[in-house]
C-alpha cells in the first residue's frame, strides 16, 4: 500500500490549494512525494510544505480561460507533464434563490462547473499524450445530492459537475480516469462563518453519525486513493466523505 501511494516524480495540480480543503489535499500529496502545483487569485501567506519541500504557487483566477491556459503553459515549462488534477476551487455565499441576480447565479455556475470543465479539457490534452495517462478528481459537495437551500445555484452546479465527471470518464478512457469526492461538512478556517462559535460547530458535529466534521486531510486521503494505482479500475465513480451523512429528520421528530 505504501508503494501504491508513492507519488514521487508525479506532478499534481490542486486548484485553490493554498487554504481550506485545498490546502489539506495539497499537504497529503506533498507528504507522498508529489510535486504539487497550487493556484489561486492570491498567494497564501504560507505555502503548503513537507520536509523542506513546498508547493509551487501560480496566480490564476480559474474563471478566466486565458489564465487557465497560462497556468498550464507554466506547468509545461517547469515540469513537462501533469499526472493528477484536483479540481477543488469553488464555493458560494448564502443567497436567497428568489432574489439572486442573474449575474450572481452565472458567476456561481462559472466558478463551480464551467471552470472545472475548462481545466479538465486542458489537463486531458496533456494526459492523453502521456504513457501513463492521468487522473482527475473533482471535489463536489453533499449540496449536489440533496436540497441546497441558500446555495441553490451552487448545489445545481456541483450536481452538474458530478454528471460531467461520469461523462468524461467514458469519453476519455482508457488513458484518463475521472472521479469525484462528495465532501460533507468540513472544518476549515472559515467554519465559524457558517456555524458560529465552537459550541455551534460542536452542535453541528453532533448531527453527523461519526460525531465530527471532516478535516481537510480526510478529503485529501480520498483524493490520494482515487489518484493512485489502487484505484486503477475506478473511473466515473463518486466517493462520499461525509461521516455517514445526515440523520433523517423524521427520526428526531418521531422521538419528539
Amino acid at each position: 500500500m505504501t508503494r501504491a501511494l508513492d507519488f514521487s516524480g508525479q506532478v499534481v495540480l490542486v486548484t485553490g490549494g493554498g487554504k481550506g480543503v485545498g490546502r489539506g489535499i495539497s499537504q497529503r500529496f506533498l507528504e507522498q512525494g508529489a510535486d504539487v502545483v497550487i493556484c489561486g487569485r492570491e498567494a497564501p501567506e504560507q505555502l503548503p510544505s513537507h520536509n523542506g519541500r513546498e508547493a509551487w504557487f501560480v496566480p490564476c483566477d480559474v474563471r478566466d480561460f486565458e489564465q487557465l491556459q497560462a497556468l498550464m503553459a507554466a506547468i509545461d515549462e517547469r515540469h513537462g507533464r501533469l499526472d493528477v488534477l484536483i479540481n477543488n476551487a469553488g464555493g458560494a455565499p448564502y443567497a436567497d434563490a428568489a432574489e439572486a441576480s442573474p449575474r450572481f447565479s452565472e458567476a456561481i455556475v462559472r466558478l463551480n462547473l464551467l471552470a472545472p470543465l475548462n481545466l479538465c479539457q486542458l489537463a486531458n490534452q496533456r494526459m492523453q499524450k502521456q504513457a501513463g495517462g492521468g487522473a482527475i478528481v473533482n471535489i463536489c459537495s453533499v449540496s449536489a445530492v440533496r436540497p441546497s437551500p441558500g446555495t441553490a445555484a451552487y448545489g445545481a452546479a456541483k450536481a452538474g459537475l458530478l454528471n460531467l465527471g461520469r461523462s468524461l470518464a467514458v469519453e476519455w478512457a482508457p488513458k484518463v480516469r475521472v472521479n469525484a469526492v462528495i465532501g460533507g461538512l468540513i472544518r476549515t478556517e472559515q467554519s465559524h462563518l457558517h456555524y458560529g462559535n465552537e459550541d455551534g460547530i460542536q452542535r453541528v458535529a453532533d448531527t453527523i453519525p461519526l460525531g465530527r466534521l471532516a478535516e481537510p486531510g480526510d478529503i485529501g486521503d480520498a483524493c490520494l486513493y482515487l489518484a493512485s494505482s489502487m484505484a486503477s479500475y475506478v473511473s466515473g465513480a463518486e466517493i462520499a466523505v461525509h461521516g455517514g451523512g445526515e440523520r433523517p429528520a423524521f427520526l428526531e421528530a418521531a422521538q419528539g
